[in-house]
């Protein structure tokens, strides 16, 4: 087709195999829609395609993706804003007919249907990395790796220590919008027997293979595409691979310890730390001797 269709946010581009989506950037566009900046969806990858009408004189394009194909539609699980929805192109209202052709025209061009045997829309690529409330997140394409910050991580994450996870022991991701109250990432790992116990899931903020959200630490525009990196790593990688127990970082050397109180201790002089809080920071950072 060769042809280009552009809305509100982005422009398709129709080529014989694929769609590739480009992106606006701009105070108006969506953040994910920014971060993500082009993506070429192959014609395998779409089950389908609708045209609908829209809000406020507009009319809205969106191709289906199968299930299976898009890493980041499988980690973001339904919980993505309709706004976000990266497969949704947004015209005026008066585009309707030149929409209503492209639509005809992709469907036509359809042949595969039911889930992917694998990803075939390409994940963010590595290295990706984010702050979130408790911890600092990173992603080199092998494996991740948790630093946890003093002011947010829980004293059960302190003692586990600093998590690094190789990818060919996850099974997967398990990210909760950080726009909801709870939100988090949660590294799943690699069942070593299909008939083993499934043990109790600790809460988020115990977890030490789970970062937890707050307001303005991991953003849907940074942690999804780092959840949707990490799954399709997991699975181009981890299938058939042996199962490695993520190791804690061991305990932090005595001058690093001295440094973090030191530290402690001027802001409790600023003023940013409350009694309670630097009596409580202090006794867990002691505890690490």
């Amino acid at each position: 087709m060769g042809d280009v269709l552009a809305g509100f946010h982005a422009a398709w581009e129709f080529e014989s195999d694929s769609v590739l989506i480009r992106y606006e950037r701009g105070i108006r566009t969506p953040k994910l829609f920014q971060a993500l900046g082009e993506r070429r969806v192959p014609l395998e990858a779409i089950a389908g395609v609708t045209l609908t009408p829209g809000r406020r004189g507009t009319v809205v394009l969106r191709v289906e993706p199968r299930p299976g194909a898009d890493p980041l539609m499988e980690a973001a699980a339904g919980q993505l804003k309709e706004a976000c929805d990266p497969y949704r192109l947004v015209l005026p209202a008066e585009r309707e007919v030149l929409a209503e052709y492209y639509a005809d025209e992709l469907r036509g061009l359809l042949t595969e249907s039911g889930k992917t045997e694998r990803y075939l829309v390409a994940a963010p690529e590595a290295p990706l990395h984010f702050k979130a409330y408790d911890g600092k997140a990173s992603f080199d394409g092998t494996s991740v790796s948790f630093r946890w910050f003093w002011t947010g991580a829980s004293s059960a994450k302190w003692k586990a220590g600093d998590q690094t996870f190789p990818v060919v022991g996850l099974g997967g991701v398990e990210w909760r919008s950080p726009e909801l109250f709870d939100g988090y990432l949660r590294l799943l790992p690699r069942d070593a027997s299909a008939t083993a116990a499934v043990p109790a899931v600790p809460q988020a903020d115990q977890d030490p293979a789970t970062v937890v959200f707050g307001l303005g630490y991991g953003p849907v525009h940074e942690s999804l595409p780092f959840a949707a990196a990490v799954l399709a790593a997991v699975r181009e990688r981890g299938a058939g691979a042996p199962v490695p127990v993520p190791v804690p970082a061991p305990r932090r050397d005595p001058a690093d310890i001295a440094e973090r109180i030191r530290h402690l201790g001027e802001l409790h002089q600023a003023g940013l730390v409350t009694d309670e809080e630097f009596s409580s920071k202090k006794a867990e950072l002691l505890a690490e001797l």
